[in-house]
């Protein structure tokens, strides 16, 4: 068998390793197997950044990508306007034009780390769905495309179907959404020999319309490959923490935060993410799980699923930075942290404030210091923390209850932290 041929055999057979495969149409793999195919991943501009739900779809076009197949990537300008319907709850508001504008510019540069836009043989594109369903006329769509979809077909589609169950219902614009993605699909099948459409499993029923609409208008078949929607063993919502969406965007989740994602991964997601979000090979990621069970206090899983996927996101130096701050938040070398990065470690930390003044000369017991933190809520309870080790000034462990805290602890002159055991932080700011 050829190498080539290999490769493309392994497509369908990769993403069901790694559990991407929630629902294939039929006779997909033994087209992959044959064929280089091209295929395609609509990503919607409601905000400019991706988030870690998307890892999923966008890794899925770079594996493809991989194995020899053409990507295509469409950031929906068009049907960013209208609002996909799919796996809400309620209508989402719609967007302007200079938002949705804005928000592509930001996603466009976020899939350029992923995908390979120079490749001689199946170079990626990015395409926007705005070039073709701006520039048709509402009658044109409605005589050529709408005629061949009932009522009842689209009344029977999940994302359809689940909206007419709530009191809100579901808006006109919104119900046309499943057309404005088949013809995506046409479109696409049209212009690029598209014969494929990748989403996560709430994109089925539109994907199935667009497949429906090309036998229809062009008696070819195509198909649709759709993911599982990424969950945790908790069961609470993937890429949510107590401080909000993790996104993709620096600015928006510092890569220090981003790191932290990863690495605070429950023991039974670890090797699920390994296999979705990194490029470790087949035995590499067997032998972390392997770990998991052997020395789960190690965590090497979580270690290397934050190395692998924050380099790839944020690049080597954003890693190093991240591993920096990582390590400083419970070492000593705390005081080598720079004030933002200080205040990105400790963003979630309870703070307080103490004057200057009081820290002058011989400062303030760390007794009372501790109770002004509220790392302690009485003198006594401070002493017997202080008497048993766990307290910490700065990272530095403190068992003498007549140790003072003074400007010189300041950290820049502007912060003191405070720890109580492992991971109970305080961050005092100096008021000068």
């Amino acid at each position: 068998m050829s190498a080539e041929r290999k490769s493309q055999t392994t497509l369908v057979e990769d993403f069901r390793w790694r559990g991407m495969v929630f629902h294939a149409s039929e006779g997909l793999e033994e087209l992959a197997a044959r064929e280089k195919l091209t295929a395609y991943i609509g990503f919607d501009p409601s905000a400019a950044s991706l988030h870690v739900g998307s890892l999923l779809p966008v890794m899925a076009l770079a594996r493809f990508q991989k194995l020899g197949h053409s990507p295509i990537a469409i950031v929906g300008g068009g049907t960013g306007m209208v609002g996909d319907p799919s796996g809400k709850s309620v209508e989402r508001p719609l967007l302007t034009v200079a938002q949705i504008e804005e928000n592509l510019q930001g996603l466009r540069r976020q899939l350029e780390p992923f995908l390979d836009f120079h490749a001689k043989e199946n170079p990626a594109r990015i395409v926007n769905n705005a070039d073709w369903l701006t520039t048709i006329s509402l009658m044109d769509f409605l005589r050529d495309y709408g005629k061949f979809f009932t009522v009842n077909y689209m009344l029977n589609k999940e994302s359809v179907s689940r909206r007419l169950e709530t009191e809100e219902g579901i808006s006109f614009t919104e119900f046309s959404y499943m057309l404005l993605q088949a013809y995506d699909f046409l479109t696409c099948f049209d212009r690029y020999k598209c014969v494929l459409q990748m989403g996560g499993s709430d994109q089925w029923g539109n994907i199935t319309a667009g497949m429906d609409l090309i036998k229809r208008l062009r008696r070819a078949q195509a198909h649709g490959l759709v993911f599982p929607l990424v969950t945790t063993a908790t069961g609470s919502k993937f890429g949510k923490t107590e401080a909000g969406t993790v996104w993709l965007d620096p600015q928006l989740t510092s890569p220090y935060r981003f790191y932290q994602f990863w690495i605070n991964t429950d023991d039974r997601d670890a090797a699920t993410y390994l296999k979705f979000f990194t490029w470790l090979s087949r035995e590499e990621i067997e032998e972390l799980e392997k770990s998991l069970e052997t020395a789960p206090q190690e965590r090497a899983a979580q270690i290397r699923l934050a190395r692998e996927v924050t380099r790839q996101v944020h690049g080597e130096t954003a890693l190093a930075r991240a591993e920096k701050a990582s390590k400083a938040l419970f070492g000593e070398e705390i005081s080598t942290l720079t004030p933002e990065e200080l205040l990105d470690v400790l963003q979630e930390a309870p703070c307080t404030r103490v004057e200057k003044a009081k820290l002058h000369g011989a400062g303030m017991s760390i007794v009372d210091f501790a109770v002004l933190a509220g790392l302690a809520a009485s003198k006594g309870e401070a002493r017997r923390l202080l008497d048993g080790g766990g307290v910490y000034l700065n990272n530095r462990r403190i068992t003498d209850a007549k140790k003072s805290v003074s400007l010189a602890d300041a950290l820049h002159g502007r912060f003191v932290v405070l720890r109580r055991g492992q991971k109970e932080f305080r961050l005092i700011f100096v008021e000068h």
